[in-house]
């Protein structure tokens, strides 16, 4: 995936299938959240097909989802929204890569949100909390980026564009139930399409169909997911 030196996707490029490949600025990335990077790095670069365990709350927080829920707001993301930073799948769990911060501020904002009843409490991982990353290279395992770190410093949506891509994903899928079945709903007025939009990019992004990403079963998450 091209970037611009923002860290924002660039448009027109048609890039889609380079955005599972870690670019070694995005490896150096990565690794900047351990605390010794350079150490980390030449030992993950030394085995490439190997996943890694890495804490938050330095270079970046965790929104950890239900595939089927980060699949609807990866699409409204892009489709509709300021795009995504890096988001892998690991263990039936889409984990998307947000500004430090985000796992602190995001659950507080959903406990505001007329339509949090509808959302599936999301897993936020910060400060003291770690999470398993795929490998640099494609390799057979639990874990894969869907849209992969090829940026030195890549942009990271906050938790006001992953509230809103929650609640716009828990309204679609509340909407796409059949008639008669229970539907959560609002406590009041549903909030309105523009919030938490800080930043539009206009790139859109192929999501793989459910089925691609649903390759393996969930598993419960504690502080350190893996």
């Amino acid at each position: 995936m091209t970037t611009t030196d923002t860290g924002c996707p660039a448009r027109g490029t048609g890039d889609t299938a380079a955005a599972t490949h870690v670019t070694p600025q995005g490896a150096a990335w990565l690794a900047s959240a351990a605390p010794y990077p350079r150490s980390t790095l030449a030992l993950w670069q030394a085995r490439p097909t190997a996943p890694a365990v890495l804490p938050c709350g330095t270079a970046f927080d965790i929104v950890n989802v239900p595939v089927v829920l980060g699949r609807r707001m990866l699409d409204l993301l892009w489709s509709e929204g300021p795009g995504s930073g890096p988001v892998a799948v690991h263990r039936g769990r889409m984990l998307l890569f947000a500004s430090v911060g985000t796992a602190h501020r995001l659950p507080s904002l959903l406990d505001w949100e007329e339509w949090a009843d509808a959302v599936p409490t999301p897993l936020c991982h910060g400060r003291g909390d770690a999470v398993t990353v795929p490998p640099l290279t494609a390799a057979a395992g639990p874990a894969r980026w869907l849209v992969a770190p090829d940026a030195r410093r890549p942009w990271l949506p906050g938790a006001d564009a992953l509230l809103w891509a929650c609640v716009r994903a828990a309204r679609s899928q509340a909407q796409d139930r059949p008639r008669g079945g229970t539907q959560a709903g609002p406590r009041g007025q549903a909030p309105g399409q523009s919030q938490g939009r800080a930043r539009t990019c206009g790139y859109r992004f192929f999501v793989p169909p459910t089925g691609m990403l649903m390759s393996t079963t969930s598993a419960g998450a504690a502080s350190s997911v893996g």
